[in-house]
């Protein structure tokens, strides 16, 4: 085997063409059986195997910085630097990350995680040597769903107009997560397709180019022609329009094609972009047909490419299913999704509902620029974002939504901790940052059933609300839930001896700890405070009269959360209770799977309970001081 020999970059450049497609093979039946086993974003992966081997070959990396966009596709840059007998750690806790990480080898050169942020990264970089007077190059691979983000677009600007040298590498291969949607892709698409027109003969140039006397005038004829031939055929030729000299396209699976086009690179002055036609997915046929179910995909059988567990009914399919409920019987209700018309349950609610339903493509802020203006006309908008990806559409949330008090529902999926894609895809600081909004209502379910009663609540509120729900199911289907009224608190059970307030999935480990002290004859009351703004001051005051030891359970950050709402209502009512705050302290929180995080960090029902009790029937609680 040819990978055996392939540890570093170093390793690459003495192989030939030949040798090099049979360890592309080698590299992807690794990566499939890896995936297969760890889970993990395989897609993405296989299509871009040829041009992380093109890419180590031609350029001089680390001393060359390549800056992945996302990043989730970088597990074949992995295995080329040092990695590749790691690689069955992957995304496991104290094992590679599924990410770039610098702490993790010197080829990560920045960590990534969220959509559109290489582009600029890499002028940063490269504006950085040119004032330290450095001499390396600087690359960026951004995919072509990327470029819908308001950032790539931003920093594709500044580059062109900055004639610095640096390197774009846009991997077009028609699809972010959901299929590609918008000017862009359509801009891309007639790059394809006119492909005979925007092709340069690279090999021809050069020829022309060493004729005596008349071959540098040939060349600059030709780029004339070639130049009109292309402004009769896309008249907007956006790259070259806006200061990149544009390269392809480029057939992303031939590795001599893109060693070529590459090494004229490295020649080149100013902002260069080459076009990379890649296939999503690419030598898994079950990939290949549904490269959007394995994007990020659980354990599977390599053979046929099925699940080996079975989905289970999660929260973002029970509230697909309750939207299109309520859709049918309020006309006003639409939807509006950033590139996760699946991730987030609304695949139903595009197909009975095609005029009422908007993907905007990766943009988060834009989708909730978007739900104002639509909010602000009197329809009712629900836009469920990923919890770590609301933190790009901030400013939106405050300037576009909460001044105006508009009607904006934003679901928060994917809250609290996700598990495997660590410290970026972490979902706690949704509830912290929202806290601090003035007229956002922030809720949170304990089950399915509160899930959908909240979400009939919002739509009828006319008020901006954020529901946040976990990425996966129920822990506990509680068999009550009273009817939501708003800043109203759900007292579960009655106890003398400790108060338990948790809020959203917390709540069920709430009634688990409960169960517990129980048998240790300690009685709790239990509280869901359902609400973390409008907070329930009056319910949660009245049942902590005369209770010594109070505790608060919940799935975000310690600051800004559930914890400091009960210890700031105890000091200023000058309550006697004692309080325990459990939650996730203000770190980055790293890939693991969700229950050993919860265990790593104190949030299991067990490490809960052993912090509770010193002895049968005795409850030590620790006050938190500042």
């Amino acid at each position: 085997m040819i990978l055996e020999k392939v540890d570093y970059p170093e390793d690459l450049k003495p192989l030939r063409i030949e040798d090099k497609e049979i360890l592309a093979q080698e590299i992807r039946k690794k990566i499939i059986n890896t995936v297969s086993e760890t889970g993990g974003h395989l897609a993405s992966n296989l299509g871009v195997v040829e041009l992380t081997i093109a890419l180590h070959s031609v350029f001089n990396t680390p001393l060359d910085k390549v800056i992945w966009d996302v990043g989730h596709q970088t597990y074949v840059h992995k295995i080329l630097t040092g990695r590749k007998n790691k690689l069955d750690s992957l995304r496991k806790m104290n094992g590679i990350a599924g990410f770039p990480k610098t702490t993790e080898s010197v080829y990560d050169n920045f960590n990534t995680g969220h959509s559109s942020t290489s582009i600029s990264i890499a002028l940063g970089m490269a504006r950085a040597r040119d004032i330290k007077c450095e001499n390396n190059k600087i690359i960026a691979v951004i995919g072509d769903g990327a470029l819908t983000g308001g950032m790539a677009l931003e920093a594709l600007n500044d580059v062109g107009s900055s004639n610095t040298n640096m390197i774009v590498i846009l991997n077009d291969n028609e699809m972010s997560i959901s299929k590609n949607v918008g000017g862009i892709s359509m801009m891309l698409s007639k790059l394809r397709t006119k492909s005979i027109y925007v092709n340069t003969s690279l090999k021809g140039k050069k020829l022309i180019g060493k004729i005596p006397f008349v071959g540098k005038k040939v060349v600059k004829l030709v780029q004339r022609a070639k130049r009109g031939i292309k402004q009769l055929v896309i008249p907007k030729m956006y790259f070259e329009d806006i200061g990149f000299r544009y390269l392809g396209p480029v057939d992303g699976h031939n590795i001599e094609k893109l060693e070529n086009i590459f090494n004229i690179c490295k020649d080149q002055e100013g902002p260069i972009l080459v076009h990379v036609l890649t296939k999503k997915g690419k030598g898994y046929k079950p990939a290949e047909i549904n490269p959007d179910k394995f994007h990020s995909t659980s354990k599977f059988n390599v053979e046929n490419g099925e699940k080996i567990s079975k989905g289970k009914k999660d929260y973002s399919k029970v509230f697909g299913e309750k939207l299109v409920q309520i859709a049918k019987e309020n006309s006003k209700v639409i939807a509006i999704t950033a590139a996760m018309k699946d991730g987030t349950g609304l695949t139903e609610f595009a197909k009975k509902y095609p005029t009422r339903f908007f993907d905007v493509g990766i943009a988060e802020q834009h989708a909730v620029g978007l739900a104002a203006g639509v909010a602000k006309a009197g329809l009712v908008p629900v836009v469920p974002l990923y919890s770590s990806f609301i933190q790009r559409a901030y400013d939106q949330l405050v300037h576009d939504v909460a001044i105006q008090n508009l009607p904006v529902i934003i679901c928060s999926d994917r809250s609290g901790i996700v598990g495997n894609d660590g410290e970026t895809h972490q979902g706690l600081l949704d509830m912290a940052f929202t806290n601090t909004i003035p007229n956002f209502h922030i809720m949170a379910p304990k089950d399915f059933t509160e899930l959908e009663k909240m979400l009939d609540f919002a739509v009828k509120l006319n008020k901006p609300v954020l529901i946040r729900y976990p990425r996966g199911g129920e822990e506990i289907s509680f068999k009550e839930c009273k009817e939501i009224e708003c800043g109203k608190a759900e007292v579960l059970q009655e106890g003398n001896d400790i108060a338990i307030i948790a809020i959203g999935k917390m709540v069920s480990k709430a009634i688990k700890v409960s169960e517990k002290l129980k048998e240790d004859g300690i009685n709790s009351t239990v509280i869901n405070a359902r609400f973390l703004k409008p907070f329930d001051e009056d319910t949660i005051i009245r049942k902590l009269v005369g209770i010594k030891q109070v505790i608060t359970i919940e799935d975000g950050t310690i600051i800004g959360g559930l914890g400091e709402k009960v210890e700031n209502l105890i000091f200023e009512n000058k309550l006697n209770s004692e309080l325990k705050k459990f939650a996730y302290p203000d770190e980055f929180v790293k890939h693991g799977n969700v229950d050993e995080i919860e265990e790593k960090y104190g949030l299991d029902v067990g490490s809960i309970v052993k912090c509770l009790k010193k002895q049968e029937k005795n409850i030590k609680i620790v006050k938190t001081n500042y």
